[in-house]
C-alpha cells in the first residue's frame, strides 16, 4: 500500500523531504516562500495511531528513495525513530512531535503543563475516523481518556489554516473539554526546517 499522499517530481540535485502530512500546507508554503530546492513526500498523519504501519511506511519510503538526499519531518513519533532515520541515511527535524516543532519547546511545554490537548486542522477535520481507530465507537471511553489526561482543547491556527472552528468545537463537545484557540506563525517551523536542510547539505 502506498503510504504517501503527495509527491513532487524528483530531481537528483534537490533534497527530498519525507514526513508527516499534518503540516504539509505550511511546509509547502515555506518551500515556495524561500525557494528551497526541495521536493516532498507526505505520509498520512493517522499513521501515528499505529507505530507498526508508521515504521513500515517510513522505512519503505526511505528505502525506495535510497538514491536521494533526504530529510525527515517527524518528531519522536516511534520508539525507534532515530534508528529508522539512521538506517535510511537521513536526518530528522529535532523535536518531540509536530506541535513542538511548530510552536517551539518553551511554548509547547508551557501549554502541555497547563493541560492542553493540541488540535491541528487536519485532526479536527478527521477526528471521528482517527479516534475510532484507537477507541472504537465508544464516546464514554473517549471522554474519560481525554478528561483524565487534559484540561482543555487548544486549537492551533497557522497562516495556512482554513476555518475549522466548527470542527474544533465539535471535537471539544465530543471529549467534554473547553475549547481555546492559539494563532501561531511559522517562524519556528521555518527555522527548524532550514537548519535541518543546511545540516544535510553540509554532510554531502
Amino acid at each position: 500500500m502506498n503510504m504517501a499522499v503527495t509527491e513532487n517530481a524528483e530531481q537528483p540535485e534537490r533534497l527530498l523531504l519525507i514526513g508527516c502530512g499534518i503540516l504539509q500546507k505550511e511546509i509547502r508554503y515555506l518551500i515556495e516562500k524561500n525557494s528551497w530546492q526541495m521536493d516532498t513526500s507526505f505520509m498520512r498523519s493517522a499513521l501515528h495511531n499505529n507505530i507498526g504501519k508508521l515504521e513500515k511506511g517510513l522505512t519503505g519510503s526511505l528505502a525506495k528513495r535510497a538514491d536521494r538526499e533526504t530529510i525527515v519531518f517527524y518528531g519522536c513519533c516511534h520508539p525507534d525513530m532515530d534508528r529508522i532515520i539512521e538506517k535510511g541515511n537521513s536526518l530528522r527535524t529535532p523535536g518531540q512531535n509536530c506541535v513542538d516543532i511548530l510552536l517551539g519547546r518553551e511554548l509547547f511545554d508551557l501549554e502541555l503543563e497547563r493541560g492542553a490537548f493540541f488540535l491541528l486542522e487536519e485532526w479536527a477535520q478527521r477526528w471521528s475516523p482517527i479516534t475510532e481507530m484507537v477507541f472504537g465507537k465508544n464516546p464514554e471511553v473517549i471522554r474519560s481518556v481525554f478528561q483524565e489526561a487534559h484540561k482543555y482543547i487548544l486549537a492551533i491556527r497557522t497562516p495556512c489554516s482554513d476555518d475549522f472552528s466548527e470542527e474544533a468545537q465539535e471535537v471539544a463537545s465530543i471529549v467534554g473539554l473547553p475549547l481555546q484557540w492559539m494563532d501561531v506563525g511559522l517562524e519556528h517551523l521555518e527555522s527548524t526546517l532550514d537548519q535541518t536542510m543546511q545540516k544535510k547539505l553540509k554532510s554531502r
